[in-house]
Formats: C-alpha cells, structure tokens, sequence
C-alpha cells in the first residue's frame, strides 16, 4: 500500500523507527514501515554488500571522487519480476545517493545516473527462493534475490540519465537520449562527491552514508514502491589516493527498506520526520529539527527527501511570523552532473541554488517555475534537498508548505502539500504598548519614535494601524510608566 498520512501541525519528538537488518532478519514485505505480505511483485534493496573506487578528477577547478555501491534486489511479493534488458522497458533502474551528517546537518553530497536491470540471479539473502528459471534469466522469481555487485552498478554502459524516468509508475522510454558531456571518464555517470566533502580533515566527527533504490513499473503498479530504499553507513579512510580517491569501507547492517534520511533521526532522536504521498504521484518524506544556538537564537533546519514524486518539488515554505527577526537564510543540494545539469532540451536538472527570502509572514525558497523553464532545478526523484535559517523566537508546531514543480494532472489535482514542521513563535507584545522601544519606560525616545512615524504604523499604540492623535494621549497618559 502507498503510504498517506493526515497533514497537520506537529510538535518536535515522535517514535523510533524500525531498521531492518542485513542477513540478521526477514525483509519486510509491503510499503515502508507497513506489514504483511505485499500483492503483486515488490522489489527492495535486500543489501549494500561492496564499494567501487575509480581514479579521481577536476571538474570546474573541484576534485572529485568517484564511486560505486553494489545492490542485491529481493522480490518480498507474491508474483514474479520482470528483468528483461534494454530495449525493453520491463526492469528496474537503481541509482545511488551519498550523504554527510555533519554538526547537525543531514546532507545528500553525491549522486549517479541510473543502473539499468538486465537479468536476475535467483538466490535467497531475503528468505526462500521459487527460482524463475536456471542461470541468470530475466524473471526475478517469488523470494529471491539478484546481486548487483559495485562493479556492475559503476559500468557506464547500463548507466542512463535519471531524466528518463517517471519514478511514480517506473516507467521510461526504451530510447531515450542521455545528454552528452566532456567530464573526465572516470567521473562520468557514477556516484561522483566532491573531495573536500569527504577529507577528513575538513569533516571531523562528519558519519556518512550511501542509499540504494530500485525502481520498477510493475512494483508501482502494484503499489509497492514506497519500499524501495534501503541505507548503509560507510566510514572514509585518511589516505587520499590519486587513483582512487579516499578507501570507504562499509559499516554496519544495511537497514532495509528506508531511505538514508531515517538516519538522521537515529542520530539526533529529537529529529521529526514525516512520509507524505501526494495523490496520484509518489511519497516525499520531510524531516526537521529545531535547536538552540544559545544566544537568545533557534537554529530551523529541514531536509526534503522525494523518494519517487514525478512531480517533484519547486518551492518550499516556512511560516514565520512578523516582528521574528531571521538570519543565516540557507539552502544545500546535491550536484548534478555528466551533461544532467545543462539548460535546454537537451538537459535535465540545472544547478542554480534556490532562492531564499523573507517575507512578511514566512521564510520561502523557490527555483524557477516550470511554465518558464521545465529543466529548472526541481527537487526531483531520489533526491535530497535541504533548507535551514536562524531566528530569534523558539519553536512552535507550523504548516509548512512544499510547493509541487511539474502543472497539475489527471491524476493529482493539488498544486502543493502542507507539510508538518516547527518554526518560530511570534515574540510577545511589549507589557507596555506606549513604550515603544521597550526601554521599560515611556519617555521623549518613544515620543519620537512616534512623532516620526505620524499618519503610519510605526508608532499605532492602540491597534487601529494608524499613528495619530489618540496614540499621542495613550503615550502621554503612560508618561514615566
């Protein structure tokens, strides 16, 4: 079952979650979090077993490492699993995330093009096996796993550009263009990270983790598709090599059927975190944390992760109230690449940062709308985006709002989903409406103050928005007060 939850204001906390563990349990069939056995076919990432290094480069004047992770599938469904090679439209697509938790912040740092499915093994890391056939055939049978090993995942020729996908059905054309692109080989298509985000000298007490997905047309048809990611914590070496780039080594069981956003949670216990299906579309999973800086000031931070929306996002919104004042307005995102970031046809995703600001009544970022530029830099498919600010009032429980990128469908009518979160209170009223700078006392500042801001706001004592004589004999009346 697709995972819907009712929309509303949540304060800080909630549960524990459940991680599912690497050849120490069962996997879980059904949708993230959900019980039972799963109708139809259901494909997971049943373990992230190996690492793939490939020889550094520059790009832009940056030093890249290049990587990739291997992905052994399961079907926990009841139906077999269709696995047939390009041309056929009839497998799976699997990309590969990288993330950093890092002094409070739960980034994406890397991401690769997609692997392209070309025939299943049929073995049994997640329980029994009713093979689908003898060798590799392109059937993944009921129970059964497929091993996709790092140097499978790191192949650049079943490596294909996410832009051919539409995550909530699985679908994608069996021809579609990737763009071209001048990186260094080596880079190109894989899980490419930037090298100053991994040296250890620069990211101390940094943990850092790599995410799997595998995405299917007949798994989301059967609504089995909010299941599908599944997380593993890798540690970096201290040696920089100039062919490989920094040694990761794996660590820990692979927590099945989530996606790496969940370990921020595991991490922080106060992080909140809530799934939201949009109707007709696919699942965003959105999780926030508050916190005191310790100097009279909240640090919001927010991480959006689009598990498989289509529609993906294009703005996010924070209410925040007039008379809070807002600092260190934020955003991060990971880097897209290998000819995926270029404008126009012939490219996907630009690179452009979201635009940050603040209004009367909130703090909102925002790319550029799809009516002007379908390529823009939305948050698509299997992707992390992060927003964050500092204000001077604490947290409350806020209906966020995260703004949908691609026009309204047949399926989906709804332009955007409010999104649960915290953000801050509005400060209180002065104990003393008359003393205007709150001072304490009423005296010739406040009257100057008022004076200045005669036939306007500024100086509206009793509420009517207008700065007049009735404001005058309040003030005068409050006089020493």
């Amino acid at each position: 079952m697709k995972i819907g939850l009712t929309l509303g204001g949540l304060t800080l906390g909630g549960v524990a979650l459940f991680l599912g563990q690497l050849n120490a349990t069962t996997a879980i069939p059904g949708a993230e979090g959900d019980g039972g056995l799963s109708a139809g076919p259901d494909v997971i990432v049943g373990a992230i077993p190996d690492v793939a290094r490939y020889t550094p480069a520059s790009v832009g004047g940056v030093e890249y490492a290049s990587y990739a992770i291997g992905t052994t599938s399961c079907n926990i469904g009841t139906t077999q699993l269709q696995w047939q090679p390009m041309p056929s439209t009839l497998h799976p697509t699997i990309p590969q995330n990288f993330y950093r938790f890092k002094n409070g912040r739960f980034e994406q740092i890397g991401m690769s093009w997609i692997k392209h499915g070309f025939c299943a093994l049929q073995q049994t890391l997640c329980g029994a096996c009713t093979p689908a056939g003898s060798g590799c055939p392109t059937v993944l049978g009921i129970g059964c796993s497929d091993p996709y090993t790092a140097s499978l995942n790191g192949a650049q020729g079943d490596l294909k550009s996410r832009r051919g996908v539409n995550a909530s059905t699985g679908a994608f054309g069996s021809n579609y263009t990737d763009p071209s692109s001048s990186e260094p080989s080596s880079l190109k298509e894989r899980l490419r990270v930037a090298r100053a985000d991994l040296d250890p000298a620069q990211n101390t007490g940094a943990q850092y983790f790599v995410e799997g997905q595998y995405i299917h047309p007949d798994d989301a048809s059967s609504g089995n598709d909010n299941n599908n990611c599944s997380y593993r914590k890798v540690t970096i070496g201290a040696t920089w090599s100039t062919s490989q780039g920094y040694p990761l080594t794996l660590s820990g069981a692979t927590v099945q059927q989530q996606p790496a956003i969940n370990a921020w949670k595991t991490i922080q216990p106060d992080v909140d975190q809530r799934d939201y299906q949009v109707p007709g579309d696919g699942l965003f999973v959105v999780a926030y944390r508050a916190s005191d800086n310790g100097n009279g000031t909240w640090h919001y931070e927010y991480a959006i992760f689009n598990m498989n929306s289509d529609r993906s996002g294009g703005s996010f919104s924070v209410p925040v109230p007039a008379g809070v004042n807002v600092t260190n307005i934020g955003f991060s995102a990971p880097q897209y690449h290998s000819g995926d970031q270029a404008a126009g046809a012939a490219g996907y995703n630009q690179n452009t940062p979201w635009t940050g600001s603040r209004t009367a009544n909130a703090v909102t970022w925002a790319t550029t709308p799809y009516a002007q530029d379908t390529t823009a830099n939305a948050l698509r498919w299997s992707t992390m985006y992060n927003f964050r600010f500092d204000a001077d009032q604490p947290p409350q429980a806020v209906a966020a709002t995260l703004g949908l990128f691609k026009p309204v469908t047949a399926s989906s009518t709804v332009t955007s989903i409010n999104v649960s979160g915290t953000g801050p209170i509005a400060p209180p009223p002065p104990s003393n409406p008359a003393d205007l700078d709150d001072s304490g006392t009423v005296d010739g500042a406040d009257l100057g103050i008022l004076l200045g801001a005669w036939g306007n706001a500024g100086g509206d004592i009793n509420g009517d928005g207008l700065t007049d004589g009735t404001d005058l004999g309040l003030l005068l009346a409050a006089w020493g007060s």
